[in-house]
């Protein structure tokens, strides 16, 4: 059963940085899309990024250019390397991962549960104040 375990994230004024990880165990052998999905107060859940097993990404468009999501491999973690943060991306970061090649575009605008993915983490709160 593959368990995520996210950190970092906290409180930060706009235009200031921060990064989330999220690290995965029990992943099995075949692939694996892993990434972040949002929700603020109020709004519906979105997609942020998410980032296949062979590197490739997808992004929401609110944050192209200011988010990064990148993957080790070894550490079975991957990060959101935030920056620029604007107050409309105060919300709460939820890591998932879903089994699967070619999926960050799907999961992407994925709408669906949560429990119906392979597997979601508890969510890690980012607060930008001006």
């Amino acid at each position: 059963q593959v368990q995520l375990v996210e950190s970092g994230g906290g409180s930060v004024q706009a235009g200031g940085s921060l990064t989330l990880s999220c690290e995965a165990s029990g992943l099995p052998s075949w692939s694996y899309c892993m990434g972040w999905f949002r929700q603020a107060p109020g709004r519906e859940r979105e997609g942020v990024a998410f980032i296949d097993d062979d590197g490739t990404t997808s992004y929401g468009d609110s944050v192209k250019g200011r988010f990064t999501i990148s993957r080790d491999f070894a550490k079975n973690t991957v990060y959101l390397q935030m920056t620029n943060l604007e107050l409309e991306d105060t919300a709460m970061y939820t890591c998932a991962a879903d089994p699967g090649t070619h999926r960050s575009n799907y999961l992407l605008h994925y709408s669906a549960r949560l429990s119906a993915l392979d597997a979601w983490g508890r969510g890690r709160m980012v607060t930008v104040t001006s």
